[in-house]
């Protein structure tokens, strides 16, 4: 599906000194209008300043749309709660690297495409004998996944469309193995093969949990609940990591590199680290009856303290992954008769106080995605550290589907931010005896 380009809707005058420029202003099929300040440079020698890009279109893309202010995520133009109600991750997958949900038949072509690359080279087996056993995940998985240029060298040249297609069913095929692997290595426990007779959720469920002395099959509810997982996780526009993959793409670098570079990226605390955060805060609120005080601390503009897992940068209403996610983490509960576990206990009754709050509902400061996700994967035993990887094997598939869009752009050029220089002005060298 070939996407729509943007179009001129308007222009704006931008005057500096003695001159003025005439600048396109692009509209897109929905969303805020942006003005083109490409040529500013050349007809008024200067540049825009935009820390951190809040208010910069870096691109144009075809995939996800999010209005923060109405909490409404589409891909493609589908919204997220038909997804992850309706859909599969795999038919999420297609949709978001080729643009439509698939047929029967498609669905059945992409699936096999996919789950016949599950297995990893069996060299690649041997890199988590240099890791440490208590390295964390994510180390594991850049470096797993930056080495699989030297494994794959069949499918690295970005100019070639076929190549591009198999480095895309690779990374998305083989990411649950090099999760689930670092999940085991960890454990010391062996490394379970892929089963390509299970779906893409209860393969991953399957390598990880299961051990080699005993039959194992994945519940169907804890299936559906990490299907729903790596959907709502699969993309969400130009965040960080994502603008990482395409920065890094813009260069011509092949694939693998490129989403190596993602994951690292992802693994800050302020982005796929949020959930273990939400944990962590839960274990030093303690007990139900300490979230009184906790709140007022949260209140207090000198006390530092956070309510983590409420509120969102880009959205101004409820996170609309959340309520899906909310409803996924009461069936999880539900399935796995867990009604005293003190953690999540906490969790509810804070989700409760804050939802009743004055102070947070005038903010609008609603549970996002990540306050819910950490309390399923905990439920479904996954330990801390493994929190961000389930993230990054989710969001590969956004990854590469963005980076796709971005090589496929004839417009496409190397990302070079420009800055604004404050070190010192030009000086004479002095030799190092005459310096004081």
């Amino acid at each position: 599906m070939a996407p729509n380009p943007s179009t001129q809707v308007g222009t704006a005058t931008l005057t500096y000194g003695d001159k003025s420029a005439t600048l396109p202003v692009l509209g897109g099929t929905l969303g805020t209008d942006c003005v083109d300040v490409r040529k500013i440079q050349g007809d008024l020698n200067v540049f825009t300043f935009d820390p951190s890009y809040g208010a910069t279109a870096s691109c144009e893309s075809a995939i996800t749309y999010i209005d923060g202010d109405e909490g409404v995520l589409l891909h493609r133009g589908y919204p997220i709660d038909q997804l992850a109600e309706k859909s599969t991750f795999l038919e999420v997958a297609h949709l978001l690297l080729f643009g439509e949900l698939p047929t029967g038949p498609q669905l059945e072509k992409f699936t096999q495409g996919v789950m016949r690359h599950t297995m990893l080279h069996e060299q690649i087996r041997r890199f988590w004998d240099g890791f440490r056993r208590d390295a964390h995940p994510m180390a594991m998985l850049c470096s797993v996944v930056g080495a699989m240029s030297a494994f794959y060298p069949d499918s690295i040249n970005t100019h070639d469309e076929r190549q591009r297609e198999i480095a895309a069913y690779r990374l998305i095929a083989k990411m649950p193995t090099i999760t689930a692997w670092a999940h085991k290595y960890t454990a010391g426990q062996p490394f379970m093969y892929p089963r390509n007779d299970m779906g893409y959720a209860e393969n991953f469920l399957y390598m990880f949990g299961a051990v080699p002395t005993e039959d194992f099959r994945p519940n169907p509810v804890l299936t559906r609940a990490m299907d729903r997982i790596l959907i709502l996780h699969a993309d969400h526009e130009q965040n960080a990591s994502t603008s990482t993959v395409r920065l890094a793409g813009s260069t011509g670098t092949n694939p693998f590199a490129c989403i190596a570079a993602g994951i690292a990226s992802l693994w800050g605390p302020a982005h796929g680290g949020a959930n273990e955060a939400v944990l962590k805060m839960l274990g030093e609120i303690g007990s139900v009856k300490n979230i009184p005080s906790f709140i007022e601390q949260v209140k207090d503009k000198n006390s530092n303290v956070k309510l983590m897992g409420f509120g969102h940068r880009v959205y101004k209403n409820f996170d609309p992954r959340a309520k899906i996610m909310q409803k996924t983490c009461y069936e999880v509960l539900g399935e796995l008769g867990i009604k005293d576990e003190p953690l999540l206990d906490l969790a509810i009754e804070l989700e409760k106080i804050a939802l009743n709050d004055e102070y947070f509902v005038k903010r609008k400061l609603y549970p996002n995605v990540d306050f819910y996700s950490g309390i399923i994967l905990k439920a479904m035993g996954f330990p801390t550290s493994m929190f961000t990887p389930i993230f990054a094997l989710a969001r590969t598939v956004g990854w590469i589907s963005q980076w796709k869009e971005m090589i496929e752009d004839p417009s496409n050029r190397i990302g070079r931010p420009r800055q604004i220089y404050t070190g010192a002005a030009t000086r004479d060298y002095t030799p190092i005896d005459q310096r004081g």
